[in-house]
C-alpha cells in the first residue's frame, strides 16, 4: 500500500495532518483466525512485519513524519516497531497501545463463546468487561490519555484495531455495539486527527 487513508470526522481536513496519529493495524498473526484475540500474545510472520515497516518506512519520508515508532508490547505490533529501530527509528512501547482485554474469552474460539455470553455486554456496551476483562470505558480511557499526551504533533502507531475504533469513536459520547467500526484491515493505514489537539480529550 503507497498510501494511507484519511479519517476525519471532525471534518478538519488534511490542514490537521500535523496533529494526527498516523496509524497502521499490525499485519495479520499466525494463528487467529477464528478465535478471540486481545491481549493473547500471537506472533506474525518477520517478513510481514519488515514489509510493513518498509511501507511505513517510506510515506513517513515522504510526509515528513518524526522518525519514531510508538506500539504496545504486544509482538504483532512491536515486531514492527523493532523492525523500523533496525532502520533507525527511535521505537517507544506503551501499555496504553494494547488491545482491549477480554478476559477468560481472550484466545478462545468464537465459537466457544456461546450467543448468550454476549448478550450483557450488548446491554451495557461501554460498562461491561467482556470474559470479565476490560471495559470498553477503560479502552477508551487509555486511548484519551495516550492522545493528549502526543496532541500537537504527528505521531506513527502501529496499533490494534479495537485501539483504532476507540480513537475513531473519541468524540462519541457513548458508542454502542452499532456505532463500531469494522476493523481496519490488517496492514492498513489511516491518518485520524488526535481529538486532544485544540480541546480537552473526550473521556
Amino acid at each position: 500500500m503507497s498510501s494511507v487513508a484519511h479519517d476525519d470526522p471532525g471534518g478538519a481536513g488534511a490542514a490537521c495532518a500535523a496533529a494526527s496519529l498516523w496509524l497502521w493495524r499490525h499485519p495479520r498473526p499466525e494463528d487467529a483466525v477464528g478465535r478471540c484475540i486481545g491481549r493473547t500474545d500471537l506472533a506474525i510472520d518477520a517478513r510481514r512485519a519488515k514489509r510493513l515497516a518498509h511501507r511505513i518506512e517510506r510515506i513517513a519520508r515522504r510526509e515528513r513524519l518524526p522518525r519514531e515508532v510508538w506500539t504496545s508490547p504486544l509482538r504483532r505490533c512491536a515486531d514492527v516497531g523493532r523492525a523500523l529501530a533496525r532502520r533507525g527509528y527511535a521505537h517507544r512501547i506503551d501499555e496504553r497501545l494494547l488491545e482491549l482485554d477480554f478476559g477468560a474469552w481472550d484466545g478462545l474460539p468464537w465459537s466457544a463463546i456461546g450467543p448468550e455470553a454476549f448478550a450483557p455486554w450488548d446491554a451495557d456496551f461501554l460498562h461491561h468487561g467482556p470474559g470479565g476483562g476490560e471495559t470498553v470505558a477503560a479502552l477508551r480511557a487509555r486511548v484519551a490519555s495516550f492522545a493528549a499526551e502526543v496532541a500537537g504533533r504527528p505521531v506513527i502507531v502501529v496499533a490494534h484495531a479495537g485501539w483504532v475504533n476507540a480513537l475513531r469513536l473519541a468524540a462519541h459520547p457513548a458508542p454502542t455495539p452499532a456505532d463500531w467500526p469494522r476493523p481496519v484491515p490488517y496492514g492498513a493505514g489511516l491518518v485520524i486527527p488526535n481529538p486532544c489537539r485544540s480541546r480537552p480529550c473526550p473521556r
